[in-house]
C-alpha cells in the first residue's frame, strides 16, 4: 500500500477559495460579456447570474474553506477576531488568482464576440469584466462610486452575518449558500446602478487585470480618465468592515450563547490527505 502523504489544511482551504471564486466569475463575468457582446440577457439575467455564481462557489466552497470568497468578508471576520489573520493575506491571494483565471477564460471564450462589438477593446465593454462609476454612462464620480461600495458592502456583511450565525434563525437543510445567492441577487437589483455592485475587491481586482494584460489599456481607469480601480477595493473593505460591526451592536450583542449548532455546519478542521 502506498504510504499517504499529509497535506497541510491551508492548502486545501486556499484550493476551495481559489475555485469557489473562479466557479463565482465564470458566471458573474460571463453573464456580462454575453450581454454586452451578444445582447442576450438584460439587467435582470446579469443579476440573477451573479447570484447564481455566488450561491454556486459557496456550494463548492463551504465545507473546506468557509467560502468567503471575497476579501471584505476575509478582513471583516479577522477584524472581529471571526477569523486568523495568519491567513488572511493566503485567503485573499487565492480568491483574486480564482478571479483572474477565471476572467482569462471568458475573455478568451468571448474573444470573437468582444472584438467584432468593440475592435479597440475600449471602455465600451471594459465593464464586462470590472466595473465603473455609473457602469459607464450615469453621471456618478469616482466619490460618489466610494460611497456606494461601502454602503453596498455594508449590507452585504451584515446579512452574510445574519444568515450564517448560528445563534440567529439560519436557514435550515443546507440553504445558506442559496440565501446569500439571492442578497448578491437583491444587492444587484438595487444597488447597481451608482458603481456595479463589485462589493468584492478580488471580483474586480482580478478581471480588471485580466483584461488589461489582454488589451484593454484604459483597465484602471473610469470612462472620465480618472484612476479608479482603487474603488471597488478600498470602499468594500470599509464597508464589510462597517456591515459585521454594524450586526454586532444591532443583533449579535442581544442573541444567546448558542449551545450546539442546530444544523451541524460547524465546519470542522480539516484534514486532507493524498495518496
Amino acid at each position: 500500500m502506498a504510504e499517504r502523504t499529509r497535506i497541510p489544511a491551508l492548502a486545501g482551504e486556499l484550493a476551495a477559495e481559489f475555485a469557489g471564486t473562479l466557479i463565482l466569475i465564470l458566471f458573474g463575468v460571463g453573464v456580462v460579456a454575453q450581454v454586452a457582446g451578444a445582447e442576450i440577457g438584460d439587467h435582470d439575467s446579469i443579476a440573477w447570474a451573479w447570484g447564481l455564481g455566488v450561491t454556486l462557489g459557496v456550494y463548492v466552497a463551504a465545507r473546506i474553506s468557509g467560502a468567503h470568497l471575497n476579501p471584505a468578508v476575509t478582513v471583516a471576520l479577522a477584524v472581529f477576531k471571526e477569523f486568523s489573520w495568519r491567513k488572511t493575506a493566503p485567503y485573499i491571494a487565492a480568491q483574486t488568482a480564482g478571479a483572474f483565471v477565471a476572467a482569462l477564460i471568458v475573455r478568451w471564450n468571448y474573444s470573437e464576440v468582444l472584438a467584432k462589438v468593440d475592435p479597440g477593446h475600449t471602455i465600451k465593454t471594459q465593464g464586462v469584466f470590472s466595473t465603473l462609476p455609473g457602469n459607464g454612462t450615469l453621471p456618478v464620480g469616482t466619490w460618489g462610486a466610494f460611497r456606494d461600495q461601502v454602503i453596498g458592502t455594508a449590507i452585504l456583511l451584515f446579512v452574510i452575518k445574519a444568515l450564517t450565525d448560528v445563534r440567529n434563525s439560519p436557514p435550515l437543510a443546507n440553504l445558506g449558500p442559496f440565501m446569500i445567492g439571492l442578497l448578491v441577487v437583491a444587492i444587484g437589483m438595487a444597488w447597481g446602478t451608482d458603481a456595479g455592485y463589485a462589493i468584492n475587491p478580488a471580483r474586480d481586482f482580478g478581471p480588471r487585470l485580466a483584461s488589461f494584460l489582454t488589451g484593454y489599456g484604459t483597465a484602471w481607469r473610469d470612462q472620465n480618465g480618472d484612476l479608479y480601480f482603487w474603488v471597488p477595493i478600498i470602499g468594500p473593505l470599509i464597508g464589510g468592515v462597517l456591515g459585521a460591526g454594524l450586526y454586532k451592536v444591532l443583533i449579535g450583542r442581544f442573541l444567546p450563547p448558542a449551545e450546539e449548532d442546530p444544523q451541524g455546519l460547524t465546519k470542522p478542521e480539516p484534514e486532507y490527505e493524498a495518496a
